[in-house]
């Protein structure tokens, strides 16, 4: 079955290449030769304010820069996110594309009377593809690999996407060319099945 699919490249370095540059490029090329229909976007290409207040997000529009961005989400069925570790977490870039995109009256809706948001993205799945110096089992078991389960859990399952996978690659500093490329034969085989 082909699916839409927006990958999204996260890394905050625009001026050069970076493995998630190239792990981007091959899961994106290979769902394309699969049949998936394919949109990609490069946050660090975007220009954007970050949010300062509860009333900016709900109430005032999501930024024009971000406006193609947005329907790229509501056209996806699958959504890809590629982004490096920082300091524990995703960059202050990301973070602060998704949440001028996550917007109320799109991605979710307080409706009247009820506690708890109605999700406007279900049907949707999702995978994280995180990048990192550490060994990734240390970061999954000692560390419980927080930042990803936030954003499985707040973000991406708050809106609907389910189900979200991870991928997180460790000890990326020294990698050599030929793991490198293993990773990339990972990464496009996902691509090619659209997951």
């Amino acid at each position: 079955m082909t699916k839409r699919i927006l990958v999204l490249q996260g890394h905050p370095d625009a001026s050069q290449q970076h493995l998630l540059h190239m792990l981007a490029d091959a899961y994106a090329a290979a769902a394309q030769r699969a049949g998936h229909e394919v949109r990609t976007l490069r946050i660090a290409d975007l220009d954007f304010p970050l949010l300062r207040s509860q009333q900016e997000w709900e109430h005032e529009p999501v930024p024009a820069s971000l406006a193609q961005a947005q329907a790229d989400i509501g056209w996806a069925q699958h959504l890809v996110l590629f982004f490096p570790l920082w300091l524990g977490d995703m960059p202050a870039l990301v973070k602060g594309f998704l949440e001028q995109v996550a917007r109320p009256g799109f991605a979710f809706d307080y409706p009247e009377g009820k506690p708890f948001a109605a999700k406007r993205l279900t049907g949707r799945s999702a995978r994280v593809v995180v990048t990192m110096g550490m060994p990734a089992i240390f970061y999954r078991w000692y560390f419980r690999a927080h930042s990803v389960k936030s954003l499985e859990r707040n973000i991406l399952g708050f809106v609907g996407y389910s189900p979200v996978r991870a991928t997180l690659i460790g000890m990326t500093g020294g990698m050599k060319l030929a793991a490198a490329q293993k990773w990339k034969r990972k990464i496009a085989a996902l691509g090619k099945r659209g997951d």
